[in-house]
Order: structure tokens, then sequence, then C-alpha cells
């Protein structure tokens, strides 16, 4: 984790949101997203004071809302599911434009897109302050196990490595006349994945024998970081905190 790596869903900036640790932001958007969780699903008005919370988050951190709601696209399965759900769930049916719904179902739905989108909405805003040496460095740093980190920080540097060398496959493959139009290319693709999985495989030896040539015993070198300070637990703790009060509200209203 010594060199720094960009990825699409970081943007620059300098804001106060920016400049938290990455243990400390890591442990907000956590608090944030379980107190979301165990919100009854009836107070409706409490998702839209989360929302609110998350927006005024972006505004500080200066994350446009065009960049924040392309990148939660990702959730994209999860609504069509829930989109779903109200016409396949049993139980009392209710009429809506002409739809026999199930109400378990619309209360279901409207659970999932609401808690799912607010959860993607804040490990966005985190991905986007925070840099993947950051994301890595802050889960060491809140005792997380080596093992797990070491295994992700290589997911993430070699995730391109990976992706440029199927592009290159692609690129050859296309130079060659190739283009995959039906059932009976499936066995070029199929031969080329598995290449891509040999060569990966390779790569990854070599990668090691490199490692524990430099001296690699199974750990990475601490992180060289100051902890944070009081001041900056309290503004991180702004958010969940927040967040805390409105579930209290809507458990008690």
């Amino acid at each position: 984790m010594g060199a720094g790596h960009a990825h699409r869903l970081y943007r620059h900036g300098h804001s106060p949101v920016h400049a938290l640790p990455p243990h400390c932001k890591i442990a907000a958007v956590l608090g944030f997203v379980l107190t979301v969780v165990v919100t009854p699903r009836t107070a409706v008005w409490a998702f839209a004071l989360y929302a609110l919370l998350l927006a005024a988050v972006a505004a500080a951190a200066r994350v446009p809302a065009g960049f924040l709601l392309k990148r939660m696209l990702v959730e994209a399965p999860f609504v069509a599911f829930a989109v779903l759900l109200p016409f396949a769930a049993t139980g009392p049916r209710v009429h809506i434009l002409g739809l026999a719904l199930s109400e378990s179902g619309l209360w279901g739905a409207w659970n999932i897109l609401a808690k799912g989108t607010l959860g993607v909405a804040a490990s966005v805003l985190l991905a986007a302050t925070t840099e993947l040496r950051g994301l890595l460095l802050g889960l060491q740093r809140l005792r997380m196990p080596p093992l797990l980190v070491q295994i992700a920080s290589f997911m993430i540097r070699y995730a391109d490595v990976i992706t440029d060398e199927l592009r290159r496959m692609r690129v050859a493959r296309l130079s060659r006349g190739f283009e995959a139009r039906g059932v009976r290319h499936w066995g070029v693709l199929a031969k080329s994945a598995g290449a891509l999985f040999i060569r990966s495989y390779e790569r990854g030896e070599r990668v090691h024998l490199a490692m524990v040539s430099r001296g690699y015993t199974g750990t990475l070198p601490a992180p060289d970081a100051t902890a944070a300070t009081g001041a900056q637990w309290t503004r991180a703790a702004a958010l969940p905190a927040a967040a805390l009060a409105v579930c209290l509200l809507g458990w008690t209203l």
C-alpha cells in the first residue's frame, strides 16, 4: 500500500470531508448505515431527513449531484427486484392505477429502495472523498484482520492489470477479424477466458516471488500515520449522531 492508486469513484478535492482521516469516515459511514437499517420502514419522513443529511455532506465535500447519481447506478439490480416485489408478494392487495399490488410487497419494496439507496449514497460519498490507499489504511487502523486488508489491497492493485490484459486480448481478436455474433463463437470466448485465467495466475506467482525476494514475510508495513484528534472524531461523528437522533424519533413518534 505504499503507492497511491486512483480510482474512478474518487473525486479529488480539498474539502473538510476530504481532510478527515479515513478511519474516521469509515466509522461514521458504518454508524450511519446501521442507523438507517434499524429505522422502522413506516417512518417515511425519517428517510427524507437521512437524504438531507447526505445532501449536506455532499455539499460540504463539493461532490456534484450528477457525479453522485451516476455512480449510484450500481443499485439498478436491487431497484429492479424491488419493483417486482409488489407483484410477487402475497397478502392483502391494494389497487393502484388499476393494478392489484401486495400491501406487504409495497412496504418491502419501499424498505429496500429507501435503505439501499441511502446506503449506496453514503458508500459513494465515502469513496468519492477517500483514496483507495486511504480506505485500506483506514481499515487497517480500525483493526480489520490484516489478511483481509492484504487481499483487498492486492485485488484493487491488480484488477486494473487484469482489465488491461482482457482489453489487449479483445484488441488481438478484433485485429484478426473475430467478432462474437452468436452461440457458435462461445468456444473462442471460453478459450480466451481460460487464457486470461492462466496469465493472471502466472502473473500472480511472479509478483509473489518478487515480493518474497524483497523481504515480504506475509505482513504489510504498519501505516505511518498520526492518530485522529478529538475534533476530527467529533466532525466525523456529526453524521451518525444526527442520524441516530432521527432514528430515535422514528421509533417514538
